[in-house]
């Protein structure tokens, strides 16, 4: 038969609890003088010079890229819309409906109609065009 035993763990020493705790009295295993022995500081605190050493190790950010959205829009070629009968609204909703575009996508990129082709019916796009695109649904649209 076997005892049941109690596991004790033994505590952690309390610093600066008078001269009886054994981590007491004059300075409580700070050292002796300076900075650190008076006060709380942080981990990263450097001193006055955070500028000049914090900042320098960070890399720059170099390049023409810096200033792009992380994200680009899903592009969709203008002759893809030619499916839709004539008149009809394009917008988000529709191109999922049709499968043109995954809904993950939509949500997460956006959505962006781009040349390549040329658009034959006239539409009511509700979408983010380039230019040359956006021609084209107006000449369309003023016959």
């Amino acid at each position: 038969m076997l005892k049941k035993v109690k596991i004790v763990e033994k505590r952690k020493k309390r610093l600066g609890r008078g001269y009886g705790s054994g981590k007491g009295g004059h300075t409580s295993s700070r050292g002796q003088k300076g900075q650190k022995t008076r006060g709380k500081i942080g981990v990263i605190f450097e001193g006055v010079k955070v500028k000049k050493s914090f900042i320098k190790r960070l890399p720059f950010l170099r390049g023409k890229g810096k200033l792009k959205p992380a994200v680009k829009p899903v592009a969709i070629k203008v002759s893809s819309l030619n499916v839709f009968p004539e008149n009809s609204v394009v917008d988000e909703k529709l191109l999922i409906e049709k499968g043109i575009v995954k809904k993950s996508d939509a949500k997460k990129r956006g959505i962006k109609i781009v040349g390549g082709g040329k658009l034959e019916k006239k539409l009511v796009v509700k979408l983010p065009t380039t230019a040359s695109v956006l021609k084209q649904i107006e000449a369309l649209a003023k016959k």
